[in-house]
């Protein structure tokens, strides 16, 4: 029997337990709440640490970013990127200033304050990943690692 027009052939469906992506779906979220908990006490949002030691990491390997070097590396859209980094800039995390190459382009600098809360932070932020992924068995961890790279490089 064919399905009608408009309706959705049916399949054997999985159990949410069984579904890839509604486990990392709950994973993802429980890994987010703990980010969320753990950068509270900096005063910033997990995307603008992840923009903020995105930049101090660039800069740190081979001088002050540019600002679409720092959304490449961190995955981010360009836009949001321009947006947290006027947070942040804002917040005397970091400096922005014109690229002498490219009147276009901005070049990103942590500030001395933005350095030392990078750091911290990324100390922080390491600790509390490694006791969310200490559920992972740890002859797996090499695997997970793997997929999970598979995954962000797509």
């Amino acid at each position: 029997m064919r399905a009608s027009v408009g309706s959705v052939p049916r399949t054997k469906s999985l159990q949410p337990g069984e579904s890839p992506g509604f486990l990392l779906w709950h994973a993802t979220m429980r890994w987010q709440r703990l980010m969320t908990a753990t950068l509270a006490p900096y005063g910033i949002t997990h995307v603008q640490f992840v923009l903020l030691a995105s930049t101090w990491w660039l800069t740190d390997h081979g001088g002050p970013p540019r600002q679409r070097d720092v959304a490449d590396h961190a995955g981010t859209d360009p836009m949001m990127t321009s947006q947290v980094v006027r947070a942040l800039e804002a917040k005397g995390l970091l400096t922005r200033a014109s690229d002498a190459e490219d009147a276009r382009a901005l070049r990103l600098e942590p500030t001395k304050r933005g350095r030392a809360l990078a750091l911290e932070a990324i100390a922080a932020v390491e600790t509390a990943d490694r006791e969310y992924f200490e559920a992972v068995p740890r002859d797996a961890r090499p695997a997970v690692l793997s997929a999970l790279r598979g995954l962000a490089d797509r």
